[in-house]
């Protein structure tokens, strides 16, 4: 299982996913505003990831704060907090993550700015940890949601590298194949950062499980043959409804595995299930640079004096989702009060 993110030495050390899959390339953050750099510049992503990420990133912040009076040493790292959270807005898990670290401050501030850093630290590897045991739980249930033989189409990368380790939905999918089951996967090829032909693709390659790269215009061509047997996506982040906002083109798989009577699953730990806001119309969609989309390798695609717009997530209506995979289960429609239940006994 590639090793997606790691506290080293007082470092954040992370695959560099732009990379991939032509180099193993690792990325050494020294500070926190590298860890905030590489969260913007897709050197790590996927929401799961994401949060693990800010969590390092906070602790290296309040490690280089020099500051031996507490309030001064709470301003700072407040600071932090609020630039770490402002890094991608959409994906639940950063600000997720950054409020857990926040209450670990709290309850240790007390002791004095020394030992609440050791503690910032000692929790961001815990949910590193957590991550990891959650996934493979994630895993557990949602297998079994898998026949033997099944063909699953996936969108964006939902695998070891969106997240702590073993993935949300290709995680659903290691469980199956670990089960014995034998497991297809479709990759779409994700537009325009290309995260299921570079990643979903290397991941699955490595791992021995067979898997066919489709552009993203063509799922409804394999759907419409016969090819396709489940969806599964994972999330950046869900509403207290089902609603789930994924990488950009998921909506339109949804309505495509509903016009032709293919389960549609989401794979969501409860980090990423936001219980705040009652529909996905309330999730903000991060809005990224047009050149992501008009140029390639540096080199522009399109005419000079022709812009984009590259919304990076769009929002599927729950009506569309035939279940939500979490660590304590799978979920069926309908949905509010189930997440309203979770949350509840959590």
């Amino acid at each position: 299982m590639v090793k997606t993110i790691a506290w080293r030495e007082n470092q954040v050390v992370m695959i560099d996913q732009r990379k991939l899959p032509m180099k193993e390339r690792y990325v050494v953050c020294k500070d926190y505003r590298s860890v905030i750099r590489a969260i913007q510049d897709l050197v790590i992503r996927g929401a799961p990831a994401i949060g693990v990420a800010a969590a390092m990133g906070v602790a290296l912040g309040a490690l280089k704060i020099r500051a031996s009076r507490t309030d001064r040493f709470r301003a700072r790292f407040d600071a932090i907090c609020r630039e770490m959270v402002a890094a991608r807005p959409t994906a639940a898990n950063l600000a997720w993550a950054v409020e857990r670290m926040k209450q670990v401050a709290d309850q240790t501030s007390h002791r004095g700015p020394e030992e609440v850093k050791l503690r910032l630290v000692e929790e961001a590897q815990k949910i590193l940890e957590e991550d990891i045991a959650i996934n493979r739980a994630m895993g557990r249930h949602g297998h079994r949601l898998l026949k033997d033989g099944n063909r699953v189409l996936t969108h964006c990368n939902a695998g070891a590298l969106a997240t702590g380790g073993y993935g949300t939905a290709l995680g659903v999918v290691r469980a199956a194949v670990e089960a014995g089951k034998r497991i297809e996967v479709l990759s779409d090829e994700t537009r325009p950062f290309l995260q299921g032909a570079r990643l979903t693709a290397w991941e699955m390659k490595a791992s021995g499980i067979p898997v066919t790269v489709i552009t993203d215009n063509s799922a409804g061509y394999f759907m419409q043959n016969g090819r396709v047997d489940a969806v599964i996506v994972g999330a950046d982040r869900s509403a207290a409804n089902g609603d789930v906002a994924n990488k950009i083109g998921t909506y339109m798989v949804a309505v495509l595995a509903k016009a032709h009577k293919i389960p549609f699953y989401v794979a969501a730990p409860m980090s990423t299930i936001d219980a705040s806001i009652k529909t996905g119309r309330e999730i903000p969609i991060e809005q990224r640079d047009e050149k992501e989309v008009t140029h390639l390798r540096g080199g522009r695609t399109v005419p000079d004096g022709v812009g984009a717009e590259n919304p990076a997530f769009d929002m599927t209506p729950h009506r569309y989702v035939s279940a939500i995979i979490t660590e304590k289960g799978v979920l069926t429609p309908p949905f509010k009060p189930k997440i309203r239940r979770l949350f509840t006994s959590a």
